[in-house]
């Protein structure tokens, strides 16, 4: 488990920057593989879901071990986790990418509301989606599953390496959700990232405002001319980005 503790100064700066920026950054580190595949969010919210990861890990169910009566046992681990996962966290569950049944529904992700944490991803379905939804806590899946988890997957790990969306996630991994989906960042880049994104995103905002006014793209997008360049500068102290 990673030693890193995400700052709110780099959180709220996460805040701000949009998944696409991000796997820019981590391409140019040679990290091309961050962005937890198959997995939209369950509702789109406001601000942008960040928080470092905590885990929770399925395999498949097998019938002998899995009845109903298994959440009778006050150590399931997927009750577990609900209770165990601190705030400001994002609980990252590894479901085999199959949503045929539920990781969990909207009471247990309300119970993950209620006690503080920054968000929550399944590469698995969600019960209730309308429900989970509706809570200010960002949530993402890959699509909403009515029967029980128990038909398919057997909660059995908290807290390892696992696989999301063909993605490795280790617990402490900064998890960034947006609109678009989901990306993991290793915990060791994720302040160095957080200040270059930041800047990528003021020169993308620069860029954008350039186009609509009609320039062209090449020698701008990206900045090769170095017309450009001063002409971003004039913009930063107009705008104080």
């Amino acid at each position: 488990m990673s030693d890193y503790i995400l700052s709110e100064e780099t959180r709220t700066k996460y805040k701000k920057i949009s998944t696409a920026t991000i796997a820019t950054a981590l391409y140019k580190r040679g990290l091309r593989n961050q962005f937890i595949q198959g997995v939209v969010p369950v509702a789109a919210k406001a601000d942008n879901m960040v928080g470092q990861a905590f885990t929770l890990r399925y395999i498949p169910a097998r019938e002998d071990r899995n009845p109903i009566t298994v959440f009778r046992d006050p150590h399931h681990p997927q009750r577990i986790a609900m209770e165990t996962c601190p705030a400001g966290h994002v609980l990252v569950m590894d479901a085999r990418k199959d949503a045929r049944a539920a990781t969990a529904g909207s009471i247990l992700i309300t119970r993950l509301a209620v006690r503080g944490a920054a968000g929550v991803v399944s590469d698995g379905g969600f019960r209730d989606a309308e429900g989970i939804g509706a809570l200010s806590m960002p949530a993402y899946y890959a699509k909403p599953s009515a029967p029980t988890n128990l038909t398919l997957h057997e909660a059995l790990d908290i807290n390892v390496p696992i696989s999301c969306g063909d993605v490795a996630v280790f617990p402490g991994d900064v998890m960034i959700g947006d609109r678009d989906g989901v990306m993991v960042i290793p915990a060791h880049l994720a302040d160095e990232l957080a200040d270059e994104c930041t800047g990528m995103e003021s020169y993308e905002d620069f860029v954008l405002e350039q186009v609509q006014c009609g320039a062209a793209i090449i020698g701008l997008y990206p900045c090769t001319k170095e017309e450009h360049q001063l002409k971003y500068a004039e913009w930063r102290i107009k705008t104080g980005r």
